[in-house]
């Protein structure tokens, strides 16, 4: 590989300015080079600029101070030798698949002809697990299957550097692990440039040479470059035994969390960032004890209420048959078929699987939000057949209200939920769980002010406030940077093992299925989805994320986890 930079980032600064003209600066003095052939992984905060720096290099911004060369040459605007992907996609609505991805090859390929435009058009869509959708409009696809459009509109015109913002951390695993193979083929046989953004520190090890980690915004640079020496081809499901990706991957969540633990900015102030990374720490644990008041049980007739006040500890929550049936043009599509599941009081369960495999729709089922095809659910001795507060949701995207504060959207529900309660009471509920999930100093801004890790903590502590008997998390970190992620995992943690409300969270990240809970439940492909194995999670509480990274039970669990995923990697019903 030659040593002559293919891409020069030299001194790279650039601010913006707010509604109220005060001026932030989001990079200041950024330094980075990339070689021919190279692939650089970017690690990043909330507001450290990581999209502004794909967005300069692409040549869609301009700095305010600095330069960006390729081959030596400083870019002017945007050109056919860089394509970029971002988190978020703008495909045209009206456009089928095919139709999105032949707009940018009808764009990039002008000298190719017709037909050959027309093959290239339909081999990416293929490279990207589509084939299947070509014809499909925007309305038709799902989330994940819109972002691999928009991955194909990139890679349609082959250019020599790729740049990527972000673009799997929405995908579910097996999509993600599908796109992540796609990209290192890319690298390995077609020698492409690749400059990927990313959330995960399994994704960067996986695909990168090298990984730089930003400095925590404002006025981010490049605080540090770790060199990925790791022997390629790398297997998602064999690195975890590997002493030198361990010992890696150990040492980078380390330098994330230390150059982001303290919640100062990067220039040393003590005003918290939005994040609040790990803030109000000393506070939370001067916090004082939860009156003790009763929520309302809101579910009628009065003998359902007395009822109910006979508490089960066994078998607490039970799934038995569950089965899930939506009608379609070409007939009934079987989303779950005979799902059994039975947790106690207090138990904390993952669901991990492929997209497609209905957890999401056993969770919304459970919170009384589906309607049940066959089989049923029980909660604490009742059958299941309606939404309430004692079924708390968290769900991706936390649903604030953007004119209440954090204060006002936590008091809506403890105010229906603990209605006998004194004003002062349900005002100790709102703050005590604000203060948990480290919202101390800012639970009186608005939503719309708020950070996406600052909303999805509001959403955590409204859940927690209502006291629920079941608490159903549908992908709650999905969206959020690695460190925010993992505070807010730390924080759902410290906030359980003091409530212990029976849990059931959906999540498509392997490491947080074995950092919450006491089993991991795989799911096999949809449609007929059904439990495909069951993972005991044999780990002391509390957990400590760190510690985890030195326990070999841990990579051990992990292996198991990976190993079921890949099995279903190729089909929907491989033999377990």
């Amino acid at each position: 590989m030659d040593n002559f930079p293919l891409i020069s980032v030299q001194g790279l600064s650039k601010s913006y300015s707010g509604a109220d003209g005060e001026t932030t600066a989001v990079l200041k003095d950024l330094d980075l080079e990339i070689r021919e052939g190279e692939f650089v992984a970017v690690l990043g905060f909330s507001g450290s600029g990581k999209t502004t720096l794909v967005s300069t290099i692409a040549g869609l911004i301009e700095s305010d101070e600095g330069v960006v060369t390729v081959d030596g040459q400083p870019i002017s605007g945007t050109g056919t030798d860089r394509g970029v992907v971002f988190q978020s996609y703008s495909l045209l609505p009206w456009l089928t698949v095919t139709e999105n991805v032949a707009l940018a090859a009808d764009s990039l390929l002008g000298d190719m002809s017709a037909t050959d435009r027309a093959r290239r058009v339909d081999e990416t869509i293929d490279l990207v697990g589509l084939s299947h959708a070509c014809d499909r409009r925007f309305a038709q696809l799902s989330g994940g299957m819109r972002q691999r459009v928009a991955v194909a509109r990139a890679l349609v015109g082959q250019p020599r550097i790729l740049l990527m913002d972000e673009p799997l951390s929405a995908l579910d695993a097996l999509t993600r692990a599908k796109l992540q193979d796609e990209i290192e083929r890319i690298r390995a046989f077609e020698k492409r440039t690749i400059l990927l953004v990313t959330n995960d520190v399994d994704e960067a090890l996986l695909l990168a040479d090298r990984i730089a980690v930003l400095e925590r915004g404002p006025g981010a640079g490049i605080a540090q470059i770790f060199e990925v020496e790791l022997e390629r081809p790398r297997d998602r499901t064999k690195v975890s035994s590997d002493l030198a990706y361990t010992a890696l991957r150990s040492e980078i969540v380390n330098y994330l969390s230390a150059i982001g633990g303290d919640g100062l900015s990067s220039n040393g102030n003590e005003e918290p960032v939005l994040d609040l990374t790990d803030a109000d720490a000393a506070a939370l644990a001067a916090v004082k004890d939860l009156p003790k008041i009763d929520p309302v049980d809101l579910r009628p007739p009065k003998a359902y209420r007395d009822a109910a006040k006979t508490r089960v500890s066994r078998r607490y929550l039970e799934f038995s048959k569950l089965t899930k049936v939506y009608p379609t043009p070409s007939g009934p599509l079987t989303v779950l078929k005979d799902i059994d599941l039975m947790m106690d009081k207090g138990d904390f369960v993952s669901l991990i699987g492929h997209s497609g495999c209905g957890k999401s729709t056993a969770l919304t089922m459970a919170a009384g939000l589906n309607e049940i095809s066959d089989g049923w659910i029980a909660l604490d001795g009742h059958l299941v057949n309606s939404a309430g507060p004692d079924k708390a949701v968290v769900f991706q995207a936390p649903s604030l209200f953007p004119w209440l504060t954090a204060r006002e959207n936590v008091q809506l529900g403890v105010d229906r939920v603990y209605p006998d309660a004194t004003k002062a009471e349900r005002s100790e509920v709102v703050e005590y769980y604000l203060e948990r999930v480290g919202l101390g100093a800012a639970m009186d801004k608005r939503a719309a002010e708020l950070s996406n890790g600052m909303k999805q903590r509001v959403g955590l502590a409204r859940a927690f406030a209502l006291s629920p008997k079941l608490l159903l998390l549908d992908e709650p970190f999905g969206m959020l940077d690695s460190l925010t992620r993992w505070d807010l995992q730390d924080v759902l943690v410290e906030v359980w093992n003091r409530t212990k409300v029976t849990t059931i969270c959906v999540t498509h990240d392997v490491d947080e299925a074995i950092l919450l809970a006491d089993r991991v439940i795989m799911m096999t492909n949809g449609p007929r989805a059904r439990i495909g194995q069951v993972l005991e999670v044999d780990l002391p509480r509390p957990r400590d994320r760190r510690a985890l990274l030195e326990d070999p039970r841990f990579y051990a669990y992990r292996d198991q986890v990976i190993e079921f995923l890949a099995r279903y990697e190729h089909g929907a019903h491989v033999a377990a």
